[in-house]
């Protein structure tokens, strides 16, 4: 029975490894889409987005996804870009703020980590009721996945201390 706690053990811990450091790497990207939304114009805007999904929709010009960001980037209001621009920089800023303190093993870090977890989940999920869009679900099942992870983590830590 110890081994398999121990395996146990070793495939929590690498998860949660694992997913702080894609949460990390998503936290940098969001760091720099929220410099370069506020940096950019809105024509730049536009180019971008249709230069990005004309291969896309050159194959399906039907696509959903490639569809919506080219809509969007025709209607993204200077107020919206803004918006988008901080959201993006404070959530990741966030996230690699707290990462780094996990990484750490700073035992503060991981309570803050589970709070900031819920309340994007809260947040996408209200934004989920007015934008139907799929991916806010799949955020917050993964951001539950790793509140699951991180109070593992946490009570580990906190036995090896």
């Amino acid at each position: 029975m110890a081994v398999y706690n121990k395996k146990r053990d070793l495939i929590f811990h690498q998860a949660f490894n694992i997913s702080i450091l894609a949460k990390g790497l998503d936290g940098i990207l969001e760091i720099i889409g929220g410099v370069l939304l506020y940096l950019a114009s809105q024509p730049r805007i536009e180019k971008i987005i249709v230069f990005l999904t004309r291969p896309e929709l050159s194959e399906d010009p039907r696509d959903f996804i490639a569809n919506y960001l080219v809509k969007l980037s025709h209607s993204l209001s200077i107020s919206a870009q803004y918006f988008g621009a901080f959201y993006l920089f404070s959530h990741g800023a966030i996230k690699v703020i707290l990462i780094y303190f996990l990484f750490k093993r700073r035992l503060w870090s991981y309570p803050v980590m589970i709070v900031f977890l819920f309340l994007f989940i809260v947040y996408q999920l209200y934004r989920y009721n007015y934008s139907q869009e799929f991916y806010l679900i799949l955020l917050s099942i993964f951001d539950a996945l790793l509140i699951m992870l991180t109070v593992w983590e946490f009570r580990r830590v906190k036995k090896e201390i």
